[in-house]
């Protein structure tokens, strides 16, 4: 019986911390040393951490990286490390090194260089052509990252014909809803078709925009779950494989002879390096770990909050400061900042001007006091007055109109920042991919912070997730008034966001059309969306771009985020309004 002890080690690494990210790597092969594992697996670009971005143009990064593979190599001494790392030979290389016994048994470079929707690529790397086999005690292993992993055709089939029983796989695969369970199906095909045993290994914590979500697996030769890392949390995944099924199995597919002739014309190069000698040592099964997965509300809370925190903590903040309206946008963004923070280190402001209304201000009283945050209130009417007075001259004969509306968020901006200046702390804005998609924002005015947490979170989604924190804390944290109040930025009299735009229920669907799926205007007006709100929200979408460029980061979690996902030109004359 020929059985394999592997260890997935989903870690959060950090960009550029060499010294952090060796440390992070050290200590899962460690412990999975202590756990007796023959090989453990690290993420995607592990050793400088994902993505690096423009700082690959920098030598002095690139040998940073290698000095530290070297020291991780040192550490290899009765186990095999496979890990991410940038490798240097003519070219740069997005690349997985084997590493066995203190020695760089063998690296694998990455084939497939994505380059759509966050991804770059091809900026950076060149792309590998060799798809070998390594022999680890007596089990025949195939070695890929990431998107090689997503071609039927690619990689991991060439080196399953060649011969490889288990498919390593290393990522650093972006978070966005739903994208975990496509993955464990997408794998799960690929295991069942190849015949082999496919284990998948993720990056998990936030990078700038982007939340990696951790949730490493490991498929058998049938397409069958073995073994599952948590969601949004650093892990250690440690199966035990079963290798002999695989041969069994095999001699019963006859397909697998074409296709072998098949995978035997591909371009790539095959080989095949002997890593360790022998066969592996049996020793009592462990029982793997199988997680349950989160649902859609949870998932995506889970998510923000990862995301939140890394950002700031990796950028060295500690505290954060909060504009609290006593609407739902302000009060899942403080939420999700206690949850990621800790509640000392959330600051809330109420800043009410002459139009606010007195439920708003006792609503976000009541929330600091749910939260146990502090909460600082500074009243906005005697700058704003200031304002108007400076403003009377150069505005007299003119109707009061939007101009006086965002003075208001300006002014709210601007003593945010300055509690920002005078204390470090973090600003993050409240506005949601509703608003950004529209422009329903005022530039250096709510828009003005380090962070913007949900600015890629649909207001009717926003709802969902602040009732899932409810059901968390087994109490109305966030009141229950402020769900059912209807949506106002209270900057005129009786003002309501359905006076500006079409009701949050229409508008989302019409935006997740226009936006993400990229329909027509027509092609959305004909699954049943009213004329004239989809026209008038396209052409909000499409005049809204200079602002949404001038927006702070946020975390990313729908298939398609404003800025790294969407990009288009400002000045444009293409309108299908």
């Amino acid at each position: 019986m020929r059985r394999l002890r592997i260890a997935l080690a989903q870690i959060n690494t950090t960009v550029g911390d060499f010294d952090g990210n060796v440390k992070k790597i050290l200590g899962a092969v460690d412990a999975a040393r202590t756990a007796g594992a023959d090989i453990i697996t690290l993420p995607e670009l592990a050793v400088c951490g994902y993505p690096p971005e423009d700082l690959l143009f920098k030598p002095q990064f690139i040998q940073a990286n290698l000095d530290s593979l070297q020291k991780i190599a040192q550490a290899s001494k009765g186990i095999t490390v496979i890990t991410g790392f940038v490798d240097a030979d003519g070219d740069i290389y997005n690349a997985a090194a084997v590493l066995h016994d203190g020695k760089i048994a063998g690296i694998y470079h990455k084939i497939y260089l994505p380059n759509y929707g966050v991804f770059d690529e091809n900026r950076y790397f060149r792309a590998g052509n060799e798809c070998p086999v390594y022999v680890i005690g007596g089990v025949n292993i195939g070695v890929t990252i990431c998107e090689d992993i997503w071609y039927e055709a690619g990689p991991a089939t060439v080196q399953a014909y060649a011969g490889a029983e288990v498919i390593v796989n290393i990522s650093s695969s972006p978070y966005n809803t739903g994208k975990g369970a496509y993955r464990e199906r997408m794998i799960a095909t690929r295991a069942s078709d190849t015949v082999a045993i496919f284990t998948y290994t993720n990056a998990v914590g936030g990078q700038d925009e982007l939340v990696f979500d951790g949730h490493s697996f490991i498929m058998d030769e049938q397409g069958r779950l073995i073994a599952r890392g948590k969601q949004f949390e650093e892990d250690l995944v440690i199966a035990d494989l079963d290798v002999e099924p695989v041969f069994r199995a095999r001699l019963h597919d006859p397909r697998r002879r074409k296709e072998t002739l098949l995978a035997e014309q591909k371009e790539w190069r095959q080989s095949t390096v002997v890593v360790s000698e022998g066969t592996l040592t049996p020793r009592p099964s462990v029982a793997p770990q199988v997680p349950a997965l989160l649902d859609l509300p949870a998932e995506v809370y889970k998510a923000l909050v990862l995301g939140t925190g890394d950002y700031i903590r990796k950028n060295g903040f500690k505290k954060v400061v909060i504009g609290l309206s006593g609407g739902i946008d302000s009060a899942i963004v403080a939420s999700i900042a206690v949850d990621a923070l800790g509640e000392d280190n959330v600051i809330g402001v109420s800043m009410p001007s002459r139009f606010s209304s007195e439920h708003s201000k006792t609503d976000a009283r009541q929330l600091a006091e749910n939260m146990k945050i502090r909460l600082l209130t500074i009243p906005i009417e005697t700058v704003y007055k200031a304002y108007l007075d400076t403003l009377a001259e150069p505005c007299a004969g003119t109707k009061s109109d939007i101009t006086e509306e965002n003075i208001q968020a300006r002014i709210r901006g601007n003593l945010l920042m300055a509690l920002s200046n005078k204390f470090g702390w973090l600003v993050l804005t409240t506005g949601n991919k509703s608003e950004m998609a529209t422009g329903y924002t005022t530039l250096y005015g709510d828009m003005a912070g380090g962070f913007a947490v949900i600015k890629d979170v649909p207001k009717t989604l926003v709802y969902k997730i602040a009732r899932h924190r409810n059901q968390l804390a087994g109490y109305p944290m966030i009141p229950e008034a402020i769900f059912t109040k209807p949506p106002s930025a209270e900057l005129r009299p009786d003002q309501k966001d359905s006076d500006s735009l079409p009701p949050y229920e229409v508008l989302d669907p019409v935006l997740t059309a226009y936006v993400e799926d990229d329909k027509s205007v027509e092609q959305i007006i004909a699954l049943g969306f009213d004329k004239t709100s989809v026209q008038k929200t396209a052409k909000l979408v499409d005049m809204s771009e200079y602002k949404r460029r001038q927006a702070p980061p946020g975390v990313k979690i729908t298939a398609r985020a404003f800025g790294r996902d969407r990009r288009l030109p400002i000045t444009n004359r293409f309108k299908e309004w």
